[in-house]
């Protein structure tokens, strides 16, 4: 994979958020992916992915955008770093923080999600 096209994939995917269309981010990964939340959690596999998503794509938390300030990719790697804002509106937490994803692509498809956020606490708690 160029270098381009390692960070269109990057922009479709976060866009695929953005559009709440937990499908198209899904379609994203891997079958046997992992996905380190930024409080600890770890979930590996589709089915542990898409269940880790799904309360944020049935809005329980509100209304979440992801908008994206920056993109760092290394296509010999395989890896892109996003670097975002995350906006939240019309749950018990409204307000923004920054954080970053760190993605490992193969064959075209996220391997290994990993989600760091600047905030004291994590705030989407379940």
């Amino acid at each position: 994979m160029r270098q381009r096209e390692l960070v269109e994939l990057v922009i479709r995917f976060m866009d695929a958020f953005n559009r709440n269309d937990l499908d198209a981010v899904m379609s994203f990964f891997a079958d046997d992916a992992i996905y380190d939340e930024f409080n600890g959690t770890r979930s590996r596999g589709l089915a542990a992915i898409r269940a880790a998503f799904e309360p944020q794509f049935r809005g329980e938390y509100g209304t979440i955008r992801f908008d994206t300030e920056d993109v760092f990719a290394d296509a010999d790697s395989g890896k892109a770093l996003v670097r975002w804002r995350c906006t939240l509106e019309g749950g018990a937490r409204n307000g923004s923080w920054r954080g970053l994803d760190i993605v490992h692509v193969d064959a075209g498809q996220i391997t290994h999600k990993l989600t760091y956020a600047k905030a004291p606490t994590p705030h989407l708690e379940s």
